[in-house]
């Protein structure tokens, strides 16, 4: 029922084809009635492991202290609804990510990120063929990208790696943010720097000299003094 309200919400003609599957949830490719592509975010399952490993996650998070993690379906819709959150504030913050659409219940609707139907490569799949220039011009990306998550949005990614960024066009889109938090989470600055260990490891890897240090990484991605960030929605809406 709760895909069909989706299709109907968001005038989608069809389904065409399974993105990408994983344990908890599968992406499928959607297609409107006007041609626009959409990727669509079905959460399915909660196991054990995946329970377990959303907690620290959801629970620290002060936007989400009321949920009941006892309850199967309350925990994936409030797992949609804090990606769907995620990715709004992600996007108006000016970050790189699929541009959101729509959360209902365990579904969510985003941007279609690829070309004639094929969803764009990740960075770990295509690891090989980059050179160094153009490894480290993907690294700026990121740097800059996540400035942007941390200095405009306020969130801390908690998950960044070569199998959460995807590549088209020589472009970077940031993706998965379901498990983001924000500055105000107790274990913000321990993702923090876990994720600028993932960044210097993957590049450095590529020769990208720039991030040889996770320190060095860490102290880019903090650097706010110079970044303009985009005035808050609410804001804006307030002086109207």
């Amino acid at each position: 029922m709760a895909a069909y309200e989706v299709m109907r919400r968001l005038r989608l003609d069809r389904f065409a084809g399974v993105v990408s599957a994983g344990k908890e949830a599968r992406v499928y490719r959607a297609i409107g009635r006007d041609g626009t592509e959409y990727a669509v975010k079905i959460y399915l399952t909660a196991t054990a492991e995946f329970r377990k490993s959303i907690y620290k996650y959801l629970l620290g998070d002060p936007r989400f202290q009321n949920v009941d993690v006892s309850n199967t379906k309350r925990l994936f819709a409030a797992w949609a609804r804090k990606e769907f959150r995620n990715l709004k504030r992600m996007y108006e913050a000016g970050v790189s990510v699929p541009r959101p659409y729509l959360v209902y219940q365990n579904i969510i609707v985003m941007e279609f990120i690829g070309r004639n139907g094929l969803r764009a490569p990740l960075l770990h799949e295509i690891q090989n063929e980059l050179g160094t220039d153009e490894a480290e011009e993907i690294y700026w990306q990121v740097i800059n990208n996540y400035r942007r998550i941390y200095c405009c949005a306020k969130l801390v990614h908690a998950d960044m790696s070569e199998y959460n960024i995807m590549l088209l066009d020589n472009k970077v889109y940031i993706i998965d943010v379901a498990q983001a938090v924000s500055l105000e989470h107790p274990n913000a600055s321990d993702f923090l720097r876990n994720d600028a260990r993932n960044i210097s490891r993957f590049f450095s890897k590529l020769g990208v000299t720039s991030a040889n240090s996770p320190e060095q990484v860490l102290k880019e991605i903090t650097l706010c003094e110079n970044i303009e960030c985009p005035e808050p929605r609410e804001k804006k809406a307030g002086k109207q």
